[in-house]
């Protein structure tokens, strides 16, 4: 039960935050990605990346604190990452603001059609 209201507060920061890029700034996905060498690397003070328990390594997320995550999840394994493959640090689209780890994890991994 107590992983089940865990997962309701992060969807509904997540739609939270869906609606802020939503009515935000207004950027397209594309032009976000164009500029997102000017961003700053995502600090782990950022009340979003908080709630969402970012990792900038995903090696150190410790399961028994985060059963929801599994070996192997990354944010280059994301749907959620944006920006070319291969690049370090990358733009995500729940912090608009900055840019993420690719070696990094949050609790909103969700898995990519992709692969890098």
């Amino acid at each position: 039960m107590a992983d089940d209201s865990g997962r309701r507060d992060v969807l509904k920061r997540l739609g939270l935050i869906a609606g802020a890029i939503g009515t935000g700034s207004g950027m397209s996905l594309l032009s976000r990605a164009a500029g997102a060498q000017a961003l700053p690397h995502l600090s782990l003070q950022d009340p979003i990346a908080q709630a969402l328990a970012y990792h900038e390594d995903a090696a150190t997320v410790k399961p028994e604190q985060f059963p929801s995550y599994r070996k192997g999840e990354r944010c280059s394994t994301c749907a959620q990452l944006l920006g070319e493959a291969g690049q370090a640090w990358r733009p995500c689209n729940l912090f608009p603001n900055a840019l993420v780890n690719a070696d990094g994890w949050c609790r909103a991994w969700t898995v990519r059609s992709t692969q890098d």
